[in-house]
C-alpha cells in the first residue's frame, strides 16, 4: 500500500509533467519556444504562484544533472584533437568577453556605492557568465549548432565553464580568509583536482571503451543505459569531489567518449533523461521568480536584466566582430548569450554564505539574472528578424560539435555489410558503419574499420549517426525484422531519403516490398546467379546463350514476386520449371 509520502511524491511529479504538457505546446504554439513554455509552467506552479510545488532548492538541484547530462551529450560530439583545434576560440573569444563584461558591471557596482570594490569584481564576474543550458538549446532548437556564429558561441561557453573553476576558488579568498591557511587550501585543491582530471583521462583513454564492451555484449539495452549513466554519475561526483563544476566533468568524459565505437548508442540511451531533466531545470528556474520581489522593486530588476542584457550584448557583438565574425553572426551571438547564467546563483549563493553580498543583494541579483533569461528567446528571434541574410559563410575552418554530413549509413556489419563498406570507402565516399554486435566491432577494428555500437533498428540511433544528412541508408542487418522496422520508420521521417534494403530471403523480399525502399536485393540473389554462370560455361554452354537464359530467370523471377504478393506463395509455380529458351532459337536461326 502506498504511503502518504509516496503519494505526494508521485502529485509533485504529475504538477511537474502536466505545467510542462499544458505550458510547452501553447508556447511552441506561438513561435516562443519551450524554454519559455518551461519558465512559464515553473512560475505558475511554483511557491510564488500557485504554490503546488514546494522543496524547490531540492528541484533545483536535481534538476542541474539534466544540465551535466547536456554537456556530456555535447562532449561525445568533440573529441580531444577538435577540442584542441579550438583553442584560440575558446582562449581568446571566451577570455576578452569574461574580462571586458567584468570589468564593466564590477565598475558600474563600485561606481553607484552599492557594492566594495572586491564584492563588485565577483558579481561582475559572476553576471559575465551566460547560461550554457539556455543558449545550447536554444541553438539545439533552431538547428545551428553547426553554424558558424553557433560555433563561436560553444566556444565563449566552453570557457566560462572552465572559468568557474578559479572565480569559485577565489570567493574565500576575496572574503578575507587567513593567507597561510587560504593559501595552503588553494593548493590542495588545485593538486587535488589536477590529480582528478588526470585519473579521468587516463580511465576514459584505456577503460571506458572495455566496460562499454562487456556490457554491449550482454545484449541488454537497460544495462547498457545504465552503464552509460552510472559514467556521467560516476563523473560527475568526482570532480564535484574536487571542487569542479560537475558540468565540466560531464563535458570532458563526453570529449573522453567522443571516438569511441559506442557513441551513438549512448547518445541515444541518455537523450531522453537528458530532455526530461533540463526541462525540469527551466522549470525550477521559474520557480525561484520571486513575484512580489519583482514587483516591488520591478524598476530595479527590469532595469538591471535590461541593462546586463544591453551590457552582454554590445560586448559580444564587438569582441566577434573584432575576430573577423560577420554583423549577422555577431549580432546572432550577442542575443543567444546575453542572459546571466546557471552558475551565477553558484557564485552569488556562495558569495551571500561568505558575506560578500547581504541576502538582499543576493535575491536581487538572482532575480535579474532570472529575467535576463526570460528576455533571451525573443531576443534571439528579433535579432534573427534584424539580419540582413541567412548564415551562409563558410565554416569550414571552425572546429566544434558535429555530425557527419553527406556520408552513407551502412547499417550491420556482417558479410555483406563489410564488401559493401569497402567498396564505398575504397571509392570516396564516407562510410558510417553501425553494428550491435561487439564481437563484429572489435574484429572491425582489427583491419581498421571504425563501427559504432547500436541497434539500427531505432530510429532514434540512426538518428544521433546523422540520417538526416546521409546520403543514402543501406540496411543489411542479420535480422529480417529489424530490416523491416528500421525501412519503414526511416521513409515515414525522411521521404526524399534514398534506402537501399536487404531482404534475407524470397519471402522477406515480399515482406519488403510495400514498407518504402528505394531498392530491396535478395542477400544471395546475384552470388548464386554468379555460381550459376560458371556451372553453365564449365559444361560448355555459350557465353551468349547464358546471358538469355540469366535475363529469362530475371524476367519470370520478377514475375512470380509480383504473383506472390497478391496470390501468396504458391503463385507462379509454374515459372520455375519451364524451360528457357535458348537465345538464338528466339532469334530465329
Amino acid at each position: 500500500m502506498a504511503s502518504a509520502g509516496d503519494s505526494e511524491f508521485l502529485v509533485q511529479a504529475a504538477t511537474y509533467l502536466g505545467a510542462a504538457a499544458i505550458a510547452v505546446p501553447i508556447f511552441n504554439r506561438f513561435k516562443l519556444g519551450s524554454i519559455l513554455g518551461y519558465l512559464a509552467a515553473g512560475v505558475a506552479v511554483g511557491p510564488f504562484g500557485l504554490n503546488l510545488i514546494h522543496q524547490e532548492e531540492g528541484v533545483f538541484h536535481v534538476a542541474e544533472f539534466g544540465v551535466v547530462l547536456f554537456l556530456f551529450v555535447i562532449g561525445l560530439e568533440l573529441s580531444l584533437s577538435r577540442l584542441w583545434s579550438m583553442r584560440g576560440q575558446i582562449l581568446g573569444l571566451g577570455s576578452t568577453q569574461m574580462a571586458i563584461t567584468g570589468a564593466l558591471i564590477g565598475a558600474l557596482f563600485v561606481a553607484s556605492g552599492v557594492m566594495s570594490t572586491t564584492a563588485a569584481i565577483i558579481a561582475g564576474l559572476s553576471f559575465a557568465f551566460s547560461s550554457t543550458a539556455f543558449a545550447l538549446q536554444l541553438l539545439k532548437d533552431r538547428g545551428e549548432i553547426n553554424t558558424e556564429y553557433g560555433k563561436r558561441s560553444f566556444s565563449i561557453l566552453l570557457f566560462q565553464d572552465i572559468a568557474v573553476i578559479p572565480l569559485l576558488a577565489a570567493i574565500p579568498f576575496v572574503a578575507g580568509a587567513a593567507a597561510a591557511g587560504a593559501d595552503a587550501a588553494g593548493w590542495d585543491a588545485v593538486v587535488k583536482a589536477a590529480g582528478v582530471l588526470a585519473a579521468l583521462v587516463l580511465i576514459g583513454r584505456y577503460g571506458l571503451n572495455r566496460v562499454l564492451r562487456m556490457v554491449a555484449a550482454s545484449g541488454s539495452r537497460e544495462a547498457f543505459a545504465a552503464t552509460a549513466l552510472l559514467i556521467v554519475a560516476l563523473t560527475a561526483l568526482a570532480v564535484a569531489w574536487a571542487g569542479l563544476s560537475m558540468a565540466l566533468g560531464a563535458f570532458l568524459a563526453g570529449v573522453l567518449l567522443a571516438e569511441s565505437a559506442y557513441k551513438h548508442q549512448i547518445e541515444a540511451d541518455i537523450e531522453p533523461f537528458r530532455g526530461l531533466l533540463l526541462g525540469l531545470f527551466f522549470i525550477s528556474i521559474g520557480m525561484r521568480l520571486d513575484l512580489a520581489v519583482i514587483i516591488a522593486n520591478w524598476w530595479i530588476v527590469l532595469g538591471g536584466a535590461a541593462g546586463l542584457v544591453a551590457i552582454k550584448a554590445g560586448v559580444l557583438y564587438a569582441v566577434t566582430r573584432i575576430a573577423g565574425a560577420a554583423h549577422d553572426n555577431a549580432l546572432k551571438s550577442a542575443a543567444i548569450l546575453s542572459q546571466g547564467g546557471e552558475f551565477a546563483f553558484v557564485v552569488i549563493s556562495l558569495g551571500a554564505g561568505a558575506l560578500l553580498f547581504t541576502n538582499g543583494e543576493a535575491t536581487m541579483m538572482s532575480a535579474v539574472i532570472t529575467i535576463s533569461m526570460v528576455l533571451t528567446p525573443p531576443f534571439v528571434m528579433l535579432a534573427h528578424r534584424m539580419s540582413a541574410q541567412s548564415e551562409t559563410d563558410d565554416t569550414s575552418d571552425l572546429a566544434g560539435p558535429e555530425r557527419a554530413q553527406d556520408h552513407v549509413i551502412v547499417a550491420g556489419f556482417g558479410r555483406m555489410g563489410q564488401i559493401i563498406s569497402q567498396v564505398l570507402s575504397a571509392s570516396g565516399v564516407k562510410v558510417t558503419a553501425i553494428d550491435k554486435s561487439a564481437s563484429h566491432i572489435r574484429n572491425a577494428e582489427r583491419f581498421g574499420f571504425k563501427v559504432y555500437f547500436g541497434d539500427a533498428a531505432r530510429l532514434d540511433i540512426l538518428t544521433t549517426a546523422g540520417v538526416a544528412d546521409a546520403r543514402a541508408v543501406i540496411l543489411c542487418m542479420d535480422d529480417p525484422e529489424s530490416v523491416n522496422r528500421a525501412t519503414k520508420q526511416l521513409r515515414d521521417a525522411h521521404a526524399n531519403l534514398t534506402i537501399l534494403s536487404v531482404a534475407h530471403d524470397r519471402m522477406h523480399e515480399i515482406e519488403l516490398r510495400p514498407l518504402g525502399a528505394d531498392v530491396v536485393v535478395r542477400e544471395t540473389l546475384e552470388s548464386s546467379l554468379l555460381i550459376a554462370r560458371e556451372a553453365l560455361t564449365r559444361i560448355g554452354h555459350d557465353e551468349n546463350e547464358i546471358e538469355g537464359y540469366v535475363e529469362q530467370f530475371r524476367r519470370r523471377d520478377r514475375e512470380r514476386l509480383l504473383a506472390q504478393v497478391d496470390y501468396g506463395p504458391e503463385a507462379g509455380m509454374e515459372l520455375i520449371h519451364a524451360l528457357y529458351e535458348k537465345r538464338n532459337d528466339r532469334s530465329g536461326s
